[in-house]
């Protein structure tokens, strides 16, 4: 297992995003050398966890528990064969991109060494919307994508470092649950119903995501 690119996008206004300046850093591309990792700040202060990486609308993303966000090589190539086209890396605005790492059905709470230094954990799967559909340019393409149910993962920055392409990816923990990006994913989308399977991640799961497992609870029961 290990990281093809480390991606960090320039901020760029665009006519599709609801960012109040108009600004998104969607457009991530493969960084030449390492990259800095650190955690951010809490949302709504907090942007990226990559030095040099643009996420402008802090009201939905960025902070801690989103500080990175990984998608599989493998699911953009079966994204390449569905859509017809290609898809480069970073292309669904990732900071990283693996290889031979099932990203979407890694625990929440899931720890991931990269190269020497960095520790990242599970928290979650990334919600898609208008940006992301209309910087794809791909009609229909929120609906698309939540229905596949192949998120890619956001992290948070338990040791910081640099990380490069190349890198190693090393699984240091996995929780003994079974609550995976995906069904945490599905939880949040399509089937509201497992909300309360997500109890069992506790404090590494999002804080959003958490909050949302006990209000239904509270509200249906389990």
């Amino acid at each position: 297992m290990r990281l093809l690119t480390v991606n960090v996008g320039r901020a760029r206004a665009v006519p599709y995003t609801d960012q109040p300046e108009g600004l998104t850093g969607i457009d991530k591309r493969p960084a030449d050398g390492p990259v800095r990792v650190a955690a951010p700040g809490p949302k709504g202060v907090g942007a990226s966890g990559l030095a040099g990486d643009a996420v402008c609308d802090t009201r939905h993303h960025g902070g801690d528990d989103q500080a990175v966000y990984a998608v599989a090589r493998e699911d953009l190539d079966d994204w390449e064969r569905a859509l017809g086209r290609p898809l480069a890396n970073g292309a669904f605005g990732e900071n990283l991109t693996t290889e031979g790492l099932d990203v979407s059905g890694a625990r929440i709470g899931e720890r991931w060494r990269i190269g020497p230094e960095v520790v990242l954990e599970v928290t979650c799967g990334r919600i898609p919307c208008r940006t992301f559909q209309e910087h794809l340019g791909e009609k229909g393409w929120v609906k698309r994508f939540t229905l596949e149910g192949a998120p890619g993962a956001y992290l948070r920055v338990i040791e910081p470092g640099d990380v490069r392409a190349g890198d190693a990816v090393r699984i240091v923990h996995r929780p003994d649950h079974e609550v995976t990006v995906a069904v945490q994913f599905r939880a949040m989308t399509t089937e509201r119903k497992l909300l309360p399977r997500l109890l069992v991640a506790g404090a590494a799961l999002h804080p959003e995501s958490l909050e949302a497992a006990r209000k239904y609870v509270e509200k249906y029961g389990s």
